[in-house]
């Protein structure tokens, strides 16, 4: 049995969003078999409580809130909303534009459950959120430096953590980056004895 949403059911579902979102939803798109509407940031607030309490929607669940980065907008970040309506059996993604230094408006007080998605949000992109009622990093360690789901986030992170047996506590100390080790595959704990023939060497001429 498929619980597939046809595509004119999506895009009458998404014309009816606009209409009733009055200038807060910008536009929609359907593709593969998912519905997508554009609305903006300081209307996000408006726009689930309509998908909520809209008779027509009944968008009970938010489901997830997440972030995207693409640095070379002036915009640099969409926060996507994810809904889902369990009596009409469908699903519509919310995507708004913010840059890194607007904040958008917590969704907090239409759903709760938005709290802690907007608090990995804000640790992962460091995308604020305003009147969130306790807005702090919630996946990373205490100091931690950066946002780790960031384009121009280092692989190798700022700093890192130890244990310092003579402190007798967890230091923070700048990344360094030592040399590459000579790596024997056959054995990761322990040297070569004596000379060795990886597999597939003996394949390669000369």
């Amino acid at each position: 049995m498929s619980f597939t949403v046809s595509e004119d059911a999506l895009t009458a579902l998404g014309e009816h969003i606009v209409k009733a979102a009055k200038g807060a939803v910008t536009s929609f798109s359907v593709a593969f078999d998912e519905l997508t509407v554009h609305a903006e940031a300081a209307q996000i607030v408006a726009v689930l409580t309509l998908l909520r309490d809209d008779k027509a929607l009944n968008f009970q669940q938010l489901l997830d809130v997440c972030g995207c980065d693409y640095p070379e907008r002036p915009k640099r970040f969409d926060v996507v909303y994810h809904m889902l309506s369990l009596t009409k059996n469908h699903r519509v993604r919310v995507k708004v534009q913010t840059s890194e230094d607007v904040a958008v408006p917590t969704v907090t007080g239409v759903f709760r459950c938005a709290d802690w998605y907007e608090r990995e949000a804000f640790d992962m992109y460091g995308i604020a959120f305003d009147g969130h009622p306790d807005l702090r990093r919630l996946l990373t360690d205490y100091g931690f430096q950066g946002y780790p789901l960031r384009k121009d986030f280092p692989m190798t992170g700022y700093v890192e953590v130890r244990y310092d047996d003579e402190q007798k506590r967890v230091v923070y100390e700048p990344v360094k980056i030592t040399e590459f080790r000579a790596f024997d595959f056959l054995s990761p704990w322990e040297g070569a004895q004596g000379a060795y023939v990886l597999p597939g060497d003996e394949k390669k001429g000369g």
